[in-house]
């Protein structure tokens, strides 16, 4: 324990005697720390932390120049203290353990949050150190060891209120469904009750942990969320940055009814749990732009384990350059969208960013002046300025039978999800061919591949000559955090494994992961695509035929400029965009036959 605390027990720190350590400290002239004090004497400051009155005059720090911010302060505040800094990561704690610590009442009294129980310690965040009632208490009740940790008094407030309304709402929905196997049934009936309009309060704590979930993954920057049943305590997980988090985790029997829920919400069939649905939902992020989410549900042995694809509502507004496009790529590219008819392809596995790549470039083309057509499955995001249409193979609306229909819509452009069979590709075909510019996906490793692909489908070699128009696969790499990532020395052999059997120049340092705050401790924030591109040259139109090899094909395209994955990954490494060891996770080896 801190000798200083000893000294200063049970008392709050106040803003008169924390503007005089910043005086001594340097951090704020006299006057207008002492400006500070007389407007401070208003009584909606009482209500406020000291660190968050300063922190909200927007003063600068007078030697670096840059904003003396809440968490600015406050780690200085910790540093002036001799205590530890902590900021908390929601992701990191155990909510269920650390609301069994104290109640709501007593923490907000206290302001002060557990976040972190083990056998013999409990630590407690709180931002003011001095202010030790509740210690004492606890201590009696627990037997164990309190560690303190300083954090952000705003932070503070906000998960303890997030943090406690959620186990307050697994505990009610729990005591209300009792948590046997044989109620699950029961607590699935309740939310049809809701949904004819008789909601009752056990209901809603169902629907206060879905709206939690939900806003929590917007919050956390989530790429998917993952609901997954086992026998006793399901998991909640999100997908971040291409890693999965495990986040949570509830009784079995309230997590049938929290997917009953979303499964109502998406119009889906709720007593349907035998085989797999797909659905959809609209909501609102914390900004207040509309998010969409595409939902999947799967039986397992433990339930339904059901999947929320969550998409960006800026992934619209992104230029290529953001997606990842480097200048080659961008006018590769740009060459291809802008021709009147033909097909371009899109080749990568599930997950690399197709779908991404395709809408920003339909947003592009997407003028007043063109009908820009899409057949999809499923619809991925809903865009006013496109006209989509669901394949429902329930109904005999496949790909082909979608594409036949949008001949006949007077299309200028059109999407397709995915070619799959022979049908859709001659469908797709056909409308090139007819004047209309055309637009797929393949899962295919690279972009020559996708031309054998074509072939091994059975199209015609001469349909495939004088229709495609050019090929792009990608990947995502995770990127760099800029607020930790560290410059480092790179061994020739370690460059040459990364690029070989090509030959680039190595650059003198790259950089690496550290971790921080700001990228729980991974060292990565964000993804962006690596690509590889070529057009239909002569001499490619050449090489397919029906006894095409995909070795010379590979060998031509390289001839005519495509720059290969691994490539596109180490110039993003050259940049000190990524790491040696993402590119090569992601990127296909190179093939040599």
């Amino acid at each position: 324990m801190n000798a200083v605390m000893d000294k200063r027990e049970h008392r709050k720190l106040d803003l008169h005697e924390i503007l005089g350590w910043m005086e001594q400290d340097g951090l704020v002239d006299k006057d207008s720390a002492h400006m500070l004090r007389t407007i401070a004497l208003g009584s909606e400051y009482h209500k406020k932390h000291p660190l968050q009155i300063i922190a909200e005059r927007n003063w600068k720090h007078p030697q670096h120049a840059h904003l003396l911010s809440l968490e600015v302060l406050t780690e200085w505040f910790a540093r002036r203290l001799d205590f530890p800094y902590a900021r908390i990561d929601p992701l990191k704690i155990d909510v269920a353990a650390v609301t069994e610590v104290m109640s709501y009442a007593y923490a907000a009294r206290f302001n002060v949050l557990p976040v972190n129980v083990d056998d013999t310690t409990i630590t407690v965040a709180t931002a003011q150190p001095y202010d030790r009632e509740w210690m004492d208490e606890l201590s009696r009740i627990h037997r164990k060891e309190f560690d303190i940790v300083i954090s952000n008094p705003v932070d503070i407030s906000h998960y303890l209120l997030e943090f406690y309304t959620v186990s307050k709402s697994v505990v009610g929905a729990q005591t209300s469904g009792h948590p046997a196997a044989g109620n699950i049934q029961n607590l699935e009936q309740l939310m049809e009750l809701g949904r004819a309009g008789n909601l009752d309060a056990n209901d809603q704590h169902v629907v206060n942990i879905v709206d939690w979930l939900l806003q929590y993954a917007f919050d956390q920057r989530a790429s998917d969320i993952h609901l997954e049943p086992r026998r006793d305590m399901s998991n909640v997980r999100f997908r971040i940055d291409g890693v999965m988090h495990d986040v949570y985790q509830i009784p079995t029997s309230v997590m049938a009814a929290v997917s009953s829920r979303i499964k109502i919400i998406g119009r889906m069939d709720v007593a349907e749990k035998r085989r797999p649905q797909d659905g959809r939902l609209k909501t609102r992020n914390h900004e207040g732009q509309e998010v969409e989410l595409r939902l999947s549900t799967m039986p397992t042995a433990f339930g339904e384990k059901l999947v929320m694809r969550i998409f960006d509502p800026e992934v619209l507004v992104r230029n290529y350059r953001e997606l990842g496009f480097g200048e080659r790529d961008d006018e590769v590219w740009q060459t291809m969208i802008s021709q009147p008819n033909g097909i371009i392809l899109v080749t990568g596995p599930t997950g690399s960013g197709k779908t991404t790549t395709l809408y920003s470039t339909l947003k592009q083309l997407a003028k007043p002046e063109v009908n820009v057509c899409t057949v999809e499955d499923p619809i991925e995001l809903v865009e006013p300025s496109f006209n989509q249409m669901q394949v429902q193979r329930n109904i005999d609306l496949d790909f082909s039978t979608g594409v036949r229909t949008l001949m006949r819509q007077d299309p200028d452009i059109i999407m397709i999800g995915e070619i799959r069979d022979m049908e859709t590709a001659e469908m797709a075909i056909q409308a090139a061919l007819t004047g209309h510019l055309v637009l797929s996906t393949l899962h295919t490793n690279d972009a020559p591949s996708a031309i054998t692909r074509m072939l091994d489908i059975g199209v015609p070699p001469y349909l495939l000559q004088s229709s495609i128009l050019g090929v792009m696969a990608q990947r995502l790499v995770r990127t760099l955090c800029p607020h930790c990532k560290q410059p480092v020395d790179i061994s020739e052999e370690e460059w040459n494994a990364l690029v070989k059997p090509w030959r680039s120049k190595k650059p003198e340092h790259v950089m690496s992961p550290v971790g921080c705050l700001e990228c729980r401790n991974t060292g990565y924030m964000g993804r962006m695509g690596i690509y590889e591109m070529f057009t239909f040259t002569g001499k490619i139109r050449k090489l397919v035929n029906s006894s095409c090899d995909i070795s010379d094909l590979r060998q031509q395209t390289l001839k005519d400029g495509l720059t290969p994955l691994r490539l596109s990954g180490a110039s993003k490494v050259a940049k000190g965009i990524t790491t040696i060891e993402e590119v090569m996770r992601v990127a296909p080896p190179p093939l040599t036959q």
